[in-house]
């Protein structure tokens, strides 16, 4: 194992470490950097909480400090990919730490903010643009930035990326890269969609896999109630009162159940808050740093924000609905036990959702331990051997406290007449130049 000092890092970036106390590499640092700083394209396999962002962000900083002259206007030499406003903020603030007192200047561009703003951020020049694919698409249509001296890449959460529809937004901005370039590519699940990305992005790529695919951190502490749909709501209310006062991250599936949970429990006297796609950016911001902070002690959230908070206080996480897809569970309850700390992942499942826990369970290649309605689950079982009933896990349910709706961040259908085509974070469709995702 070595540690950061053997790297011959730039003395800004050793003096960075060094102020944030960061003198061992994760295993995902310990990992991709080597390769990274000897010039090899990365694809790397891990979840979220393993440090990602400083496996690809030291070694992009200090390639880019050997680089001299200033950046030029609307032109970055690196780009950086996220799916959501959120892990966007996350990385750029995680690099800006790092660059502090370097001549390194690092952009952000995302929807729900002013794209003006971002078009005068460009023109004054960046080393690197962290950016959404809707919005970077809006700012390309604009003529607002070039990419064709980008000579790095990094593609991070790339699967929800495609999750979120923004495949067709991968496929225009891939040619408009400068080349050669070097591309760093992360991910938490490797499916055939996914390789075909890699495939078109990636030359040659180094392997780095920290955990197995699927598997969540071994300092979260799981488990599951099987109930009726009825008596969800008050069994969230007994597990929250165990500890009000615990860090709680609050999954639902849909945006108006979000909501309308958020605002039941301020109603009881709860310290809650939301955050989901009908949020404005600065409202999410608030939202965040609020819980951040301790300020807020419960947060309501859609998966949206399954990929976007890094929170390492976050003691619970309870997820009021299964999401429909098996990965989206491990991504969740990633948000807890990061950091070195423990942490409680608490599922409530219905009768009608034990598919979908059957399919989590698959992935994971582990049973979730059964808090309580063990009993019930069992009589839910067919009998031994009679063939088991599909999961139709890729049918939708909207039930368990989710409100109505589509799931926040579901692909809507395309609208024809030549609007945009691309996906957006929060799932609000990519709109014309005036607004965008």
């Amino acid at each position: 194992m070595f540690d950061f000092d053997m790297l011959g890092l730039n003395p800004a970036l050793k003096a960075a470490l060094d102020r944030m106390k960061f003198s061992q590499p994760t295993p995902i640092q310990a990992q991709a950097i080597p390769l990274a700083m000897d010039g090899h394209d990365i694809m790397g396999l891990a979840q979220t909480g393993t440090g990602k962002t400083l496996a690809f962000g030291l070694p992009l900083l200090d390639m880019l400090l050997a680089v001299p002259g200033k950046p030029a206007p609307i032109t970055p030499k690196a780009l950086i990919l996220a799916p959501t406003r959120e892990l966007v903020n996350q990385i750029a603030d995680s690099l800006a730490n790092m660059a502090q007192g370097t001549k390194l200047r690092i952009v952000t561009v995302v929807g729900g903010q002013s794209i003006t703003k971002q078009m005068q951020a460009l023109k004054r020049g960046c080393d690197v643009l962290v950016a959404t694919p809707g919005r970077l698409i809006d700012l390309m249509e604009r003529k607002a930035v070039i990419l064709n001296q980008v000579g790095y890449l990094v593609l991070d959460e790339a699967d929800q990326m495609l999750d979120m529809g923004f495949g067709q937004a991968l496929q225009r901005i891939e040619p408009a890269l400068g080349t050669p370039r070097q591309t760093m590519l992360f991910s938490a699940t490797m499916s055939k969609p996914m390789e075909k990305i890699a495939a078109t992005y990636l030359t040659n790529p180094r392997k780095v896999q920290v955990s197995q695919e699927g598997k969540a951190a071994d300092s979260v502490e799981q488990s599951v109630h099987i109930i009726a749909e009825s008596v969800k709501n008050e069994v969230l209310r007994e597990v929250l009162n165990q500890d009000r006062d615990a860090t709680t991250l609050v999954f639902v599936r849909t945006k108006f159940g979000t909501e309308k949970l958020m605002k039941a429990l301020r109603s009881e006297g709860y310290n809650a808050d939301s955050i989901h796609g009908n949020k404005s950016q600065s409202q999410r911001d608030r939202a965040i740093k609020a819980f951040r902070d301790g300020k807020t002690t419960i947060l309501c959230a859609t998966d949206v924000a399954a990929r976007g908070i890094d929170i390492p206080e976050v003691a619970r996480v309870i997820n009021l609905n299964l999401p429909e897809q098996p990965d989206s569970y491990v991504h969740r309850i990633g948000r807890t036990g990061r950091a070195g700390r423990s942490g409680i992942a608490i599922s409530l499942c219905s009768t009608t959702e034990v598919p979908l826990l059957r399919d989590i369970e698959k992935l994971m290649k582990m049973e979730i331990p059964v808090a309580s309605g063990a009993e019930l689950l069992r009589n839910l079982e067919p009998p031994k051997g009679a063939a088991p009933k599909k999961s139709g896990s890729g049918r939708r349910r909207f039930g368990g406290g989710g409100g109505g709706g589509k799931p926040d961040g579901a692909k809507r259908p395309h609208r024809g007449g030549g609007g945009r085509k691309f996906g957006s974070e929060g799932g609000k469709r990519t709109e014309g130049r005036k607004k965008s995702a």
